[in-house]
């Protein structure tokens, strides 16, 4: 009777923690495993009733050479890639202009502006895409012919719509947690109000100016809705339109290529994660509970 009384608290450890843990991560990782067993079995397995669907009995790569030298895929990996980085890096600059001035400088109406700002982070893409459509078709850059359509400039050029509001708000509340001290400092000491953001404020809130990053580039890497409509020539599509709309041919799925193009398209984001989820988890506490 003794042992179970002591052997109670880790019974319930495991109930309350372990447990729950364990059937989230099941959960979590099982699309990731089921797409790795799918690009990596071999044709002749697929419809093998007398073979486990959870196992593969002789792997092999010929999905992914398949992928990367019979398909426009390595072009769909460079177009997603350059549009991820420049609109974050667009994306980045200008929510840390604007959550700079909304967040350390007093102005009239600065509430009220970076509500309106996170109030247009809530308008849904699905709303957005066909006026977008619409400006982007007749949107001339640099003389090009046709104006942006059908060119990953016309992504570049959306996506920052929806990536500067949520950024935007996220800075702001990350700047107001900075000792506005530090920055008087620097005034009194002759720097410009330039130099004491460069040099001081931003310097603190790179945790924050990373979770921005990483936020910016997984929404780039992962959109559909504006790829989908904005880009319809094969070379020009990204990872998510291009894998869907290039391995689905009516009622046929090519699902061992299908899954190989998701499993490399998941991986950058995946590697991202893993090396910043701590500058990423802290800038966004610190953005949602100051301010």
């Amino acid at each position: 009777m003794f042992a179970q009384v002591r052997h109670f608290p880790v019974l319930k450890r495991a109930a309350i923690v372990y447990v729950p843990v364990a059937a989230l991560l099941l959960i979590t990782l099982f699309p990731f495993y089921w797409m790795a067993i799918t690009a990596f079995k071999p044709n002749d397995e697929f419809y093998n009733t007398t073979i486990s669907p959870f196992v593969i009995l002789h792997p092999t790569l010929d999905h992914f050479i398949i992928l990367f030298t019979k398909t426009h895929y390595p072009e769909w990996l460079r177009n997603t890639m350059v549009v991820a980085i420049v609109s974050t890096a667009v994306s980045v600059v200008a929510s840390t202009m604007a959550g700079y001035s909304l967040g350390r400088l007093r102005y009239r109406g600065a509430n009220w502006l970076g509500w309106a700002i996170f109030v247009t982070y809530l308008v849904p893409p699905t709303l957005l895409f066909l006026p977008l459509a619409e400006v982007i078709s007749n949107f001339n850059l640099f003389g090009w012919e046709p104006p942006l359509m059908n060119s990953i400039w016309a992504l570049i050029v959306t996506y920052p719509t929806f990536l500067v509001p949520f950024g935007t708000w996220l800075l702001i509340g990350y700047f107001k947690s900075i000792p506005h001290e530090l920055e008087e400092s620097a005034l009194v000491d002759g720097a410009t109000r330039l130099q004491a953001m460069l040099r001081i404020t931003v310097p603190l809130a790179l945790p924050g100016l990373l979770s921005v990053a990483i936020f910016s580039f997984t929404l780039s890497w992962n959109e559909f809705i504006y790829a989908l409509v904005f880009l319809s020539d094969v070379t020009t599509k990204t990872v998510p339109v291009g894998v869907i709309s290039e391995f689905i041919a009516g009622d046929q799925y090519f699902w061992a290529e299908l899954m190989a193009g998701a499993l490399m398209g998941s991986v950058p984001v995946a590697i991202i994660y893993s090396f910043f989820v701590e500058y990423f988890v802290a800038g966004l506490t610190a953005g949602a509970v100051k301010g």
